[in-house]
């Protein structure tokens, strides 16, 4: 198994989606040895009604300690465990069975310090971590945490910090189903992208009752018209099925709300969000997106995530460019796993020759894990789609392997401009660009500044150096002090385009000496909008956007 060292600002919640064991998933049970000699069943606890909270971590992870360090699983505890209420249990479980008992107390040489002293609760150091994965949920990260419930179900599962606070464990609390409920909501599992308006919507149920659960009905509100549906089957205690309640369809995206009705009077409900793509609302180009807008995904914009784990999302910490998409590769557990972050459609109606432009970021976790990225694009809604680029492997990467960290590109030099000539596409009155991203069990796949325009300029493979770019005042009305600095002697040059890829200032310093310097650039003669400052350092390439507004 792959170790993953989860960062800081993961650790606080930036990352909602991971690939562990599922909520909702039935558990098996373990038997397992604390480092007091003290034996837990699992099974023991949950059936005499506790709720079990389980903390996976490894001696030498720092995000790790940082959890550890704000003691709220001994807190929990403390409260909850024997000594308190006795309502729940806890285990700390070292999940790395490389480690050692030297490690655990703080002495060993793969260890972030003493995590033993202090602790009361349960300390259980694994020697497989199949004795733990028996129960099925698996070990993907650290810090990984599971809520499970006395009916045996996996009621939290996610990053230790963003569920393990005290607030939130002692929500939990009373927030377990109770066992003589009947059926059970657990998650909507069907389309939720639709380019026609018709959704096929499933729904994973689960009997949390004692007695087989043999019929139940379903209603969808919040569509063009309810969907209703009535299930009939055999699910003995604690099994779950998935139920096809058949096609629903809206005209707008929206939130559809599925209920469902039995014997059990507060079976409770969840949501489905439904997004409709209009192919008829295409987006004019030039066009930019730096996703520092909020509502991602955007309106006709579609992440799709076919195995429902690790999906594109919005990363804005640590990132040089600022706001970015990001596919966090470095915690997935399979390989060959597509994910797909599609855009709204472009018109390219008057367009004679067409571009696409992107950054991207990556690290390969070493030779033997790596990402592919894609880009593919379509004519129609659903496709077919068209390949147009990909890389992989050191190919993708924008630098070195690195398999001790989680990759965050916090420099310039840590992204790469692409580019890709739509040429053939000319004319096209709608045309989505999907970009696909292939699991290898590399480091993070970041994406931004994806712009389509027309006079394509192609910068594929130039990279970015940070040569400390700045501009103002930005925006500008007319003269603008564009700085920077080197580090040592090097060959300048800068360009300024504009968004339909036009240049409209050059300057080749030649070699300048390292050391600060300022250009006065006029913008009086060029027209408001956002234009691309690119600074050329011995080949690499600095790119600052500057706006300008009169």
């Amino acid at each position: 198994m792959k170790k993953v060292l989860l960062n800081l600002a993961i650790i606080l919640g930036v990352y909602s989606a991971n690939a562990q064991t599922a909520v909702g998933t039935v558990v098996s049970d373990f038997n397992l040895t604390d480092i007091n000699g003290n034996t837990h069943t699992l099974f023991q606890y949950l059936d005499a009604g506790k709720t079990v909270v389980i903390d996976v971590s490894a001696t030498w992870c720092g995000p790790c300690w940082n959890y550890h360090g704000t003691g709220a699983l001994e807190d929990f505890y403390v409260q909850h465990g024997p000594a308190g209420a006795n309502d729940a249990m806890v285990f700390f479980i070292e999940g790395d069975p490389t480690t050692t008992s030297a490690d655990l107390h703080g002495t060993g040489t793969n260890t972030q310090g003493d995590w033993v002293t202090g602790a009361t609760h349960p300390i259980i150091d694994l020697t497989t971590t199949a004795s733990f994965e028996i129960t099925g949920m698996t070990i993907d990260y650290f810090p990984e945490m599971y809520v499970i419930c006395p009916n045996h179900v996996i009621y939290k599962g996610d990053v230790a910090g963003v569920i393990g606070t005290i607030d939130a464990l002692n929500s939990y609390i009373g927030a377990c189903p109770s066992v003589s409920l009947d059926p059970a909501l657990v998650e909507y599992t069907g389309q939720t992208n639709s380019c026609d308006g018709n959704f096929n919507m499933t729904v994973t149920i689960q009997n949390t009752g004692l007695d087989p659960l043999t019929s139940c009905s379903f209603v969808v509100a919040g569509l063009n018209g309810p969907v209703t549906y009535d299930w009939t089957g055999n699910l003995t205690s604690l099994q779950s099925a998935t139920v096809n309640l058949g096609t629903g369809t809206s005209t707008n995206s929206t939130t559809a709300t599925i209920g469902i009705t039995s014997a059990d009077p507060t079976p409770g409900t969840v949501d489905a969000a439904l997004n409709v793509i209009d192919p008829n609302n295409t987006t004019a180009i030039p066009y930019t997106e730096n996703f520092t807008a909020a509502g991602f995904p955007y309106a006709n914009w579609r992440v799709e995530n076919p195995d429902g784990s690790i999906g594109w999302f919005i990363y804005g910490t640590a990132t040089s460019q600022g706001n970015a998409a990001v596919i966090p590769t470095v915690n997935y557990s399979a390989v060959g796993q597509l994910d797909y972050l599609v855009t709204a459609p472009y018109s390219l109606a008057n367009a004679t020759n067409p571009g696409l432009t992107f950054k991207v970021a990556n690290r390969r976790y070493d030779a033997t894990y790596y990402d592919k990225l894609s880009v593919e694009v379509s004519t129609g809604c659903d496709g077919p789609w068209t390949q147009v680029w990909t890389k992989e492997s050191s190919a993708l990467a924008t630098g070195a392997d690195l398999s001790t960290a989680s990759f965050e590109p916090t420099v310039d030099s840590d992204w790469r401009n692409e580019g890709v000539s739509l040429a053939s596409y000319a004319g096209a009155a709608s045309l989505f660009v999907r970009f696909v991203s292939e699991n290898h069990y590399g480091n993070n796949v970041f994406l931004d500044d994806i712009n389509v325009a027309d006079n394509f300029v192609n910068v594929e493979n130039v990279n970015i150096v940070n040569a400390n770019l700045n501009a103002y005042p930005n925006p500008t009305n007319s003269n603008t002090n564009v700085n920077f600095s080197l580090a040592n002697s090097a060959e300048v040059k800068m360009n300024i385009i504009n968004m339909l890829g036009e240049n409209v200032y050059n300057n080749d310093f030649g070699t300048l000496a390292a050391g600060n310097y300022n250009e006065v650039v006029n913008f009086n003669n060029m027209p408001n909008g956002l234009y691309l400052v690119n600074l050329n350092v011995n080949g690499k390439v600095s790119t600052l956007r500057l706006t300008v507004s009169k």
